[in-house]
């Protein structure tokens, strides 16, 4: 059987520690902190498709203020976060092409009947365990309101 996400993360860290890599390590507790605050406040333990989806969380968070520490010129931030994103983009599932998007999109919307933008919480729902951590879900969102607008 395959390593769990969180099992790998451990590993991960361990390894850090051994090395001697700070800012690593840093960084995958912080992932860890993450998902364990989720763990908590939901009382369970995280499979992974959950943790892909705290990971999915974090990625956003790292992208925008990446975005905000470029537009305010600052590098030395921006850096780290461009860091901590390719990190963390690590443990998450290789990332669907434009064309595989829109094919599952078109699936999604075919098989819930969607005729309208009033459908679209229905295609996202059905979408969603399929594209998470593997598709930014705001892309996923605009691709689904473009195809629903035809």
């Amino acid at each position: 059987m395959a390593m769990s996400l969180k099992s790998r993360i451990q590993d991960d860290i361990k390894t850090a520690m051994r090395a001697r890599e700070r800012e690593r390590l840093g960084c995958l507790r912080l992932i860890t902190a993450a998902i364990k605050q989720k763990e908590v406040d939901e009382r369970v333990e995280l499979e992974d498709a959950a943790v892909l989806a705290v990971l999915d969380k974090m990625v956003k968070q790292r992208r925008e203020s990446l975005e905000q520490y470029e537009s305010a010129g600052r590098s030395d931030l921006a850096e780290q976060e461009r860091w901590e994103l390719e990190l963390i983009a690590t443990y998450l599932p290789e990332q669907l092409g434009a064309d595989e998007l829109n094919s599952l999109i078109g699936e999604a919307v075919e098989s819930v009947g969607a005729t309208s933008m009033r459908d679209m919480g229905a295609v996202m729902a059905k979408l969603r365990p399929q594209v998470q951590g593997r598709a930014d879900m705001k892309a996923v969102s605009t691709a689904v309101r473009e195809m629903l607008n035809r």
